[in-house]
């Protein structure tokens, strides 16, 4: 950043799930590499977690990052006490209570502005009410939603023109009009969650649309090459300014940085890389579907059981405890048949790191945009079970545009996996197939080539870099003018 524009101060503010704070983290940091001052601001229960991610990354080439903690409001609104983080009520009714819960943060966060006049707001898609406060102190804010430009003007477009109510069925296949591509969708991958089926969740939707508007623009974690129709698109004919200054999760240079990014893992790191160690190079198969996803105990069976029939190697993310273990969501005998020949982590796992090894082949992900991405730049092929929010968009960006993945074939969006699924044999079918030679090289080499070109863009002078260079300058010149 020049020193023409003296020190500038940003707030990052990130909703509290796992799959928004990570990359608002990883955002905080970026910034704070190029000398910028920057706080996080979360919840008390929330900050443990976020300071052991940042406590791996501050040298002297980088200013100090700061946590401020605003207290959640869950006593008396319907919460369970305690509750600080959406993960554990995303799927449930509690989900929107946890929603006008965030509203009740506005005055301390006000109070935050008010005192220490941050030069911007970075808050998330889901705090629609802070264009509003920091309007009040003249101060822009951008907005970060967690998804791809692809999904954006899916998003956008579905919202515009409705093209899922011109269908005579929730299984017809319609185009997504005036977009790149002829991308084709039913009603059925949409979901409520663009269909806008209840009141509730509608007006919200129109909430953040408007208070979107308002802001100052978008900063998106993605790189130009990757998707620069939609890049593009985005910009020109939805008229948004918007900033791509990712993959965020590469400016995780270190092994610590890597395995400290959200919770503590279930597994110790070497334990896991060891056993990587053990395999051939492109062998394995990463099965993970985020920290939400809650899949039924009989849909775990089906994946233990098509796993297990593809014959290949793979490393398994349960969200299940260890006191679990052996019961009602693994086969009889399961983990004694598969010793040496598969690990199941049940918890939380060092994603970036596992993913980066070369032994890793192929990944089965739920398509959200941090694991779709965090593949991208592994350079790993992907094997495509979308649950629901946008991700069956980045399925169709996955294996339609880039061509660096095959569908599982769920056809139905879902809250959090309730009623997505697929019997085993679809998921020995799916396994088999990305390692088939034929299918693997061309694959293989499409996300090699995309690996690269995102770590390019996030070195000095890439596209991520200047794109970063330009809005930091950008907020600098803002903050000389209002001086």
């Amino acid at each position: 950043m020049g020193s023409n524009y003296g020190p500038l101060h940003i707030f990052f503010f990130p909703f509290m799930a796992h799959g928004h704070m990570i990359p608002l983290v990883d955002m905080a940091k970026l910034f704070a590499a190029k000398g910028v001052r920057t706080t996080i601001i979360t919840t008390p229960l929330n900050a443990p977690i976020i300071s052991k991610t940042i406590e791996q990354t501050k040298t002297h080439q980088s200013k100090e990052i700061n946590i401020q903690t605003i207290k959640f409001p869950n006593v008396g609104v319907g919460l369970p006490e305690g509750c600080e983080h959406s993960d554990s009520v995303l799927s449930t009714d509690l989900f929107p209570i946890f929603l006008k819960a965030t509203t009740l943060m506005q005055e301390p966060f006000e109070q935050l502005l008010l005192h220490q006049r941050p030069n911007c707001v970075v808050a998330d898609w889901f705090f629609p009410w802070t264009t509003d406060s920091a309007a009040k102190f003249g101060i822009p804010r951008l907005v970060f939603h967690g998804i791809s430009f692809f999904s954006l003007c899916a998003t956008k477009i579905m919202s515009l023109y409705k093209p899922y109510n011109n269908t005579c069925s929730d299984s017809e296949l319609f185009v997504i009009p005036n977009f790149p591509g002829e991308i084709k969708m039913t009603r059925l991958q949409v979901g409520n969650f663009h269909t806008k089926d209840n009141v509730g969740h509608n007006s919200f939707w129109n909430e953040a649309e408007e208070s979107e508007e308002r802001s100052y623009g978008v900063v998106v974690n993605s790189f130009y090459e990757l998707e620069k129709d939609y890049a593009d698109h985005y910009r020109n004919v939805h008229g948004r300014k918007a900033w791509h200054i990712g993959p965020l999760s590469l400016c995780n240079r270190n092994k610590e940085e890597k395995i400290y990014r959200g919770k503590e893992a279930s597994i110790d790191e070497h334990e896991c890389l060891k056993w990587l160690d053990t395999q051939t190079t492109n062998s394995v198969v990463y099965v993970c579907f985020g920290s939400a996803v809650k899949f039924s105990d009989s849909q775990l069976l089906e994946i233990a059981m098509g796993l297990e029939a593809s014959g290949q190697q793979f490393i398994w993310v349960v969200r299940k405890s260890i006191q679990e273990k052996g019961e009602k969501w693994l086969p009889e005998g399961f983990e004694k048949r598969m010793e040496g020949k598969g690990l199941i982590i049940r918890g939380w796992a060092p994603q970036v790191l596992i993913l980066e090894h070369e032994a890793i082949g192929a990944f089965v992900t739920h398509c959200g945009w941090n694991s779709t991405l965090e593949a991208v730049s592994a350079g790993v092929p992907m094997i495509t079970w979308p649950v629901g929010a946008e991700q069956f968009f980045n399925e169709k960006l996955v294996t339609e545009v880039l061509k660096i993945g095959v569908p599982v074939g769920v056809k139905k969006w879902s809250y959090s996996g309730v009623d997505c699924c697929a019997k085993w044999d679809v998921v020995e079918k799916a396994v088999k197939m990305v390692f088939a030679k034929e299918e693997l090289e061309g694959m293989r080499k499409r996300a090699k080539v995309l690996a690269q070109m995102a770590r390019r863009a996030v070195e000095e002078g890439g596209s991520s870099d200047s794109n970063l260079d330009v809005l930091i300058q950008e907020l600098g010149t803002l903050s000389s003018l209002s001086r």
